[in-house]
């Protein structure tokens, strides 16, 4: 495949606006680009309408499978007067494609993509299998991986790499940070606010949670020497009606980034163990709920995945890569759960503009991703 036509490609993909939904229509897309070849495997696994994950698998389906992995939504937007070409144009400029997604991730996704469809273009013999597995609701969840990974598609891979953005693809992730986003209710009693002692202020009780909270989880306190020290934030909040009534409802959101020392169940622990221990008091009503947490990936340099893909780089890139863990979470926590024993790495194209106006992927990186991903799958499947 030609240059123009790989990144042509890239364009089209940040052109489908998939915003946090509509992945099917990048999903039909990618499996046009599949279509002219025989013996591909497509299979489109929906989790709502219009939102369908994607499983594409090609080459001998007695040898190993070696897994690659995209999500296809994508972030908002934000002001479209912050960007300098309209964000879903895929404008080239400068050597660098932008547009919503440039970075985070369809150019990790096309340069998968792609690099299966050269390996399908030169009839390579393939003694195994390639795996596609495209995700719905990376962004917002890894509700998509879970659901592959549920299913079995994810079993027994011999190693996964994630086309996620790592630095222009500088960093090669081995481990990762995990994630349990929480929210809490608090349930009262609204009054006049001349007359308070007739209602029950949830803001004061959701106040005591989160004081509490915050007081039992900084026990959890070691530095992991890669991914430094748990986190606990709150990130949204919310409450009352108008300032002159007693707030008979109000919640917020915590967000914990976890690392390998502590799994997630001491965090549920904690969490929940405050919760009793203040609704066993008069006048409190509080509730919680998780939003698909991730436990935190537990890796290590040594493996065969992460010394093999280090030649290759080695050998498309011409410098050694830098070997790193990851302060946020991907669907690696999510795919590690299924059947077999298996690691993960994180590296793709991409620079820091994910999530901003502007964002870009410089095509260089762009094409060398390709390169890189077709030489690593060979590595285990010819």
């Amino acid at each position: 495949m030609n240059k123009n036509s790989k990144i042509e490609i890239l364009q089209k993909m940040i052109q489908i606006q998939s915003i946090n939904d509509h992945e099917t229509n990048v999903a039909d897309y990618i499996i046009s680009l599949f279509a002219p070849y025989p013996d591909v495997q497509i299979k489109k696994v929906e989790y709502e309408p219009g939102r369908d994950n994607l499983v594409v698998t090609i080459g001998d389906h007695n040898g190993p499978i070696f897994g690659l992995s995209g999500h296809m939504d994508v972030v908002a937007a934000g002001n479209e007067a912050d960007w300098d070409e309209p964000p879903f144009s895929g404008a080239l400029k400068d050597g660098r494609v932008f547009g919503r997604g440039a970075s985070d991730m369809k150019s990790g996704l096309a340069a998968v993509v792609i690099a299966m469809l050269e390996l399908l273009e030169a009839k390579t013999k393939l003694t195994g299998q390639v795996r596609l597995l495209a995700t719905v609701g990376e962004e917002t969840g890894e509700y998509g991986a879970a659901q592959l990974t549920r299913a079995g598609y994810a079993d027994n891979l011999t190693g996964l790499v994630i086309a996620e953005p790592s630095t222009d693809m500088k960093d090669m992730v081995y481990t990762a940070r995990g994630v349990i986003d929480y929210e809490v209710t608090s349930t009262g009693k609204g009054a006049h606010s001349a007359r308070p002692w007739l209602g029950i202020n949830a803001i004061d009780n959701l106040w005591d949670y989160y004081h509490l909270a915050k007081e039992r989880l900084s026990k959890f306190d070691h530095k992991d020497q890669i991914l430094g020290h748990v986190t606990h934030e709150i990130t949204k909040i919310s409450g009352g009606e108008q300032v002159n009534s007693i707030p008979a409802q109000a919640k917020y959101m915590g967000n914990i980034r976890t690392i390998p020392e502590y799994p997630n169940k001491l965090f549920y622990a904690e969490l929940e163990s405050v919760l009793d221990e203040l609704n066993a008091k008069e006048g409190y009503d509080l509730s919680l709920r998780y939003s698909f947490p991730e436990e935190a990936i537990i890796g290590s340099k040594d493996t065969s995945l992460a010394k093999t893909a280090a030649g290759v780089y080695q050998d498309v890139f011409g410098h050694a890569p830098n070997l790193a863990g990851s302060l946020g979470a991907n669907d690696g926590a999510e795919f590690l759960q299924a059947q077999g024993d298996f690691n993960s790495l994180v590296c793709g194209p991409g620079s820091d503009s994910s999530h901003q106006a502007n964002e870009y992927v410089d095509v260089d990186i762009y094409l060398k991703a390709i390169e890189f991903y077709k030489k690593l799958a060979l590595q285990f499947v010819s």
